[in-house]
Parts: C-alpha cells; structure tokens; sequence
C-alpha cells in the first residue's frame, strides 16, 4: 500500500506539471519529425561553375535523371574560381576540352560527402554524354563506310583491279577502342582522403561547447536561485543589470576554461583538420560560450527547479543542433537556422578551419552572437523585474 500510494503521489505530481506533460507528449513527436525532414530532404541543389564545357554536356549535367541531387551551372572566369567558392557562390568549377578527352576540377572539399558526390554527377553526365557522342561518331561512321562501299562499286565497274586493293568489309566498328577521359581534380579545401569526422568536427566543437556551458550556467545560476541568494541580493540597492553582468561574469571564467580545453583537445588532441588561425577558433567558441551562458541562465529563471530546466534541453538545445548547419539544409529551414545563435557558430568555425578564413568574413557571425547575448541579458533582466519589489 505505501508503494501504492507513492506511485499514485508521483503520478498526480507529473500530470499536474503541464510542462512534463508537453515534453512527454509534444517534444519527442517535434524533434523527431524536425530530423525527419532535416534528413531527408528530398532534394539538394548544387551550382557548379563552368569556364569552358561543350554544350552537349551542360545539357546532360543540368537535365540528370537523379531526382535528390539538381545541378545548375555558371559560367565563370578562371580567376574568380576561388572567390566563388570562398563566397559559397560554386561548389566546384570545371575546365574542360571540348572532345571530354581532358577534364579539370576544382572543388570545395569542406564537407567530403558532398564533394564526392558532385565530382560523382559530373563523372556520370561526362560518361553519358560521351557514349552519346560515340554513338554518334559511329552512326556517321557507318554512313560513310556505306557511302564508301557504293563509291567502291562504281569504281570496281571502270576497274576491277582496284577494288581488290580496297576491303571495306574489314573494317571493324564494334571493336573501336576509344580514349578514356583524363581527370585532374584540385581541392579548393580540405582534401580526398579527409575522414568524415572532420566533415563535423568543426561545428561539433561550437555545440558542444554551446551545450555543457549552457548546462553549467543554468544550474549554477538556478542554485543561485533556490538557495535564496539571488533573492537576498534582489533586497539590496544593486540593480538588476548589475547583477546579471556580474554573474555573467563570474560564469565566464569557468566557461573560458572549459572553452580553452574543448578547443585545443579537438584540434591538438584528436588531430581534426584546423587549417586557419587558432586564435580566431577560440574567440567564436568564446562568444558562442558567453551566448549559451546568457541564455542558461535566462531559461533558468523560467524553471522552478532543476528537472524542469532540463526539460528545456530537447525543446531549446536540440532543434539549434539539426538546424545550426551540421547537415545541409534548404528552404524554410534554412531560413529558420538564421534566428538560431549555434547557425552563427558553425558557419565561423567552418569559415576559420575548414577554410583557413580570416576575420573579415566571420565579422558577420561574431556580431550576431554578440547581437544575441544582448537580447538574452535584456530578457534576464526584465524577468528579473518580476522577483522584485520595484
């Protein structure tokens, strides 16, 4: 009986709490469907540059039968083959002689996966549209040879003698060997033999650093909270700003340290591809530690005690992990991932060392995770407000 009672005390308990309720019943169904169709999206989009290409290759390479991948094309100048990759405008660029005899590829190898697969898509539209054209060759081949043969016999007529001197019949055509085609293909980034970790490891390193700072803040800042601290710090003459900044703060220091030690472990320690300065991988994970940090401690304010803050994790941490660009993503969510602070996080660490990038094109990714940490301590202090008597 007092087992009874204890399971039927608990039960009550969880169903009175309607965020339990949401996270048993909402959550799971939201954060799977999102990796649903994150996942499975049914179609990739790919541009390639082309600075010379016979036509009847564009048009075999535009018009594939491959139903997930489209490929459309540019033309492009030789020299801008790495700005445009640089900018994400092309994901390779291709120079190549009009018999498909000689074929040149440059290539963006950040992600592996994808750069094996668009090299795959031209490979495939070059072998079609070559058959094409030896089918072709022959059938103008045979043309001749009979348009040849009908010449023979008019000739053998005026003179047998040399009729015997001319046998077509040996002619082979199913036979003909033809030139197989050369391929050189040049990594813009990154290379072939890049392991599949490195495809993620950059982005890797900013979740995870985002996640366990967001974890060390939020329940340190909740324990702040429920030991009656913050309550007692809420009396005195100090203002709300002055709080939350000195607690972030505070916070920063460990989160720096953890910071420091996640970054270097990953790219000394582990060996991932870092091609870029290491300076400018801990300033992003810096900022990205400091946005998780905020944002901690604003949902801890929400929660009313340490079970409840967790529940925030597949609601709030997920979805940013699908969304941040670890996968590739189009249409509305990829518009979506521009609201999310982790977007920021991997498109820098990507640009800094899958890319070896500088400062100049992260500028626009350190001011969003600056931009963010603003509105989270603005939202912390006006909740703040609400334990307080003004």
């Amino acid at each position: 009986m007092k087992i009874k009672a204890l399971t039927v005390r608990i039960l009550k308990q969880l169903l009175n709490d309607k965020r339990t309720i949401a996270l048993i019943v909402v959550a799971p169904i939201v954060v799977l469907s999102l990796v649903y169709y994150v996942l499975c999206e049914n179609t990739t989009e790919y541009t390639v540059g082309v600075i010379n290409a016979p036509k009847d290759f564009l048009e075999e390479i535009e018009n594939t039968d491959d139903e997930d991948n489209i490929v459309k094309t540019k033309y492009v100048d030789p020299k801008d083959i790495e700005k445009e990759i640089k900018q994400g405008e092309i994901i390779a660029a291709l120079d190549m002689d009009d018999d498909l005899k000689k074929v040149k590829i440059y290539i963006d190898g950040t992600d592996n996966t994808e750069a094996k697969k668009v090299i795959s898509l031209i490979k495939s539209a070059i072998m079609s549209s070559s058959i094409d054209n030896s089918k072709e060759n022959i059938e103008n081949m045979k043309e001749g040879i009979s348009e040849l043969k009908e010449s023979v016999k008019d000739i053998s007529k005026l003179n047998p003698n040399m009729s015997a001197d001319l046998n077509i019949d040996e002619i082979d055509l199913e036979n003909i060997e033809f030139t197989e085609t050369n391929f050189d293909t040049d990594y813009i980034y990154g290379n072939e033999n890049q392991s599949m970790f490195d495809n993620y490891a950059a982005p890797l390193v900013g979740i995870i650093v985002f996640f366990f700072v967001y974890l060390l803040s939020g329940i340190n800042f909740l324990t702040e909270r429920t030991s009656g601290t913050l309550e007692k710090l809420l009396s005195t003459p100090i203002k709300r700003s002055e709080i939350i900044i000195g607690y972030v703060l505070g916070f920063s220091i460990l989160a720096l340290v953890q910071t420091i030690l996640i970054t270097l472990f990953v790219v000394y320690g582990l060996g991932v591809t870092q091609v870029g300065n290491i300076g400018y991988v801990l300033l992003v994970n810096l900022l990205t530690s400091i946005t998780a940090l905020i944002l901690g401690m604003l949902l801890s304010t929400l929660a009313n005690g340490e079970f409840q803050f967790v529940q925030f994790v597949p609601i709030i941490i997920l979805p940013q992990v699908f969304l941040c660009g670890l996968f590739k993503l189009t249409g509305v969510f990829a518009v979506i991932s521009k609201f999310i602070p982790l977007h920021y996080t991997t498109h820098a660490l990507k640009e800094v060392m899958l890319r070896g990038n500088g400062i100049s094109y992260i500028t626009s990714d350190l001011l969003a995770l600056v931009g963010f940490s603003a509105l989270f301590i603005i939202l912390n202090i006006r909740l703040l407000k609400k334990q307080r008597d003004v």
